[in-house]
């Protein structure tokens, strides 16, 4: 017996039983359960065991929250349920029998941009630094930047240039790949497919505005444009799923024999030709109406309604797994507006989580139990992962949840009415400051303190009140 063997028991009784089990796995600190009849597991019960930090239903899995003893508490549960443990990506699928179809699409999109979320990470950071040393004016009086009196940061400032190109000039190459990773394709043709649409044979698409001529292939029919896609979020995309349609269904019809020949030759040219014919001229139409809504809807009169709205509504988007959808926009935001003032709104959400947290913190500061749960929750939520706090803390007394959504729409609202701009993605908690742009970091300063002080305050009036009644788990 294992301190995970009674734990195991109770967990198996509380969510149904052996037959309940559809499918189960997990991932870094959470069991991931597909349930035959999700009303079955008894969620009261549940949290109540003391291992269990928490729970919630997202794309169709009913997640329990362990920590980092996950991988063996796993071991021990499969074991004493008898049952076999699967794949994540065998789960996923088990898991649609419990989404409906818009769901469905968050979490396909979802499974095509986590995979490029380290690599975007990465070079918002670097571009963030870039902007520190080679924009903001620190020496001299204010009147040089770093890379202005010395050689060695002018050197460091161009080649970090060479990994924040391949991140964003080049994106749709990740995203090809991605797709046909998650379609079944071939995933070297999905690399190729990229290559294609970001070649410097072509026009890069950031000069297309300002040419004086375009060149094309000229096939004496018929004369195609030459216009690269880099950075170009939905052209990418949709060539992607072409290829991987293309391709899985010729597999069907094509004789093995002959299969590696004719496979990827009638797959992947028509999907370059329409690429380059049809889908990038009406992606392209397409995100540039998406990002013209939002920074317009951003940008307006009444910019601050729409600040105030996302603010408030970004978290409980992140239960729903609805917030995926945002990864899209920032990054066709900055493919068009070489910025995005989406996202910090997005860090700031994720501070404010972390704030209530820290207010609980100092609520049950005698409970020593709990500071076992709520500490790690707050550091990990001010590093950008918010599962723990949100699931583990702030959902499980309500209030604090709530309080978390208020300072967030307040600083939402600063962090807009001071048109804070980051450079990408970045590291969504308190070092996302990193991803902003210089001449922004100011504010967006002032936005995280509203971030962390409105929280924590709130926290801490509404656990006086009534308030402390008021829970969004039933």
């Amino acid at each position: 017996m294992t301190n995970y063997t009674d734990p195991s028991k109770d967990l198996l009784k509380h969510i149904g039983g052996k037959e309940n089990i559809a499918a189960v796995t997990h991932c870094v600190t959470r069991m991931r359960f597909v349930l035959n009849d999700p009303s079955k597991a008894d969620i009261k019960e549940i949290e109540s065991l003391k291992l269990v930090k928490g729970t919630f239903t997202q794309a169709g899995q009913f997640q329990v929250i362990i920590g980092n003893e996950v991988s063996s508490f796993y071991n021990e549960f499969v074991k004493i349920a008898g049952v076999d443990g699967t794949s994540k990506e065998e789960a996923k699928v088990a898991a649609q029998q419990n989404m409906n179809w818009l769901q469905r699409m968050m979490a396909h999109l979802a499974e095509i941009f986590t995979p490029l979320i380290p690599a975007l990470v990465v070079g918002g950071l670097i571009l963030g630094f870039r902007n520190i040393i080679g924009d903001i004016k620190l020496l001299d009086n204010g009147t040089k930047s770093i890379i202005e009196v010395s050689q060695f940061w002018a050197g460091v400032h161009s080649f970090l240039w060479l990994i924040g190109e391949a991140v964003f000039h080049f994106l749709p190459v990740g995203i090809t790949w991605s797709v046909t990773k998650k379609m079944g394709g071939s995933q070297i043709l999905g690399i190729v497919l990229g290559i294609t649409l970001v070649s410097p044979q072509l026009l890069n698409a950031y000069g297309v505005a300002d040419a004086k001529e375009i060149p094309f292939w000229d096939f004496g029919f018929a004369k195609i444009k030459m216009i690269g896609y880099q950075a170009q979020v939905i052209p990418a995309i949709l060539a992607g799923l072409v290829l991987a349609f293309l391709e899985t269904r010729l597999r069907k019809i094509v004789p093995n024999s002959i299969s590696m020949i004719v496979v990827p030759f009638l797959a992947l040219i028509p999907t370059v030709l329409i690429a380059h014919t049809v889908l990038g001229p009406i992606g392209w139409s397409i995100g540039s109406g998406i990002s013209h809504v939002v920074y317009s809807s951003l940008t307006s009169a009444f910019g601050w309604v729409f600040a105030a709205i996302f603010g408030f509504a970004y978290a409980p988007l992140v239960i729903t797994g609805l917030h995926h959808m945002t990864n899209a926009i920032d990054l066709q935001l900055m493919s068009e507006l070489d910025g995005t003032n989406l996202w910090p709104m997005i860090a700031l959400s994720n501070i404010a989580q972390g704030s209530a947290v820290l207010a609980m913190i100092f609520i049950n500061r005698k409970d020593e139990e709990e500071k076992q749960v709520s500490i790690p929750a707050a550091i990990s939520c001010y590093l950008g992962v918010t599962e723990p706090a949100m699931f583990g803390i702030n959902l499980k007394y309500g209030f604090p949840f709530l309080a978390a959504m208020i300072g967030s729409m307040i600083a939402a609202v600063v962090s807009v009415g001071s048109h804070v701009m980051a450079n990408s993605i970045g590291v969504g908690g308190i070092p996302g400051f990193l991803s902003i742009q210089a001449q922004h970091m100011t504010m967006f300063a002032v936005a995280m303190v509203v971030a962390i002080i409105v929280p924590f305050l709130l926290t801490i009036v509404f656990a006086k009140t009534r308030m402390n009644k008021f829970s969004f788990k039933k």
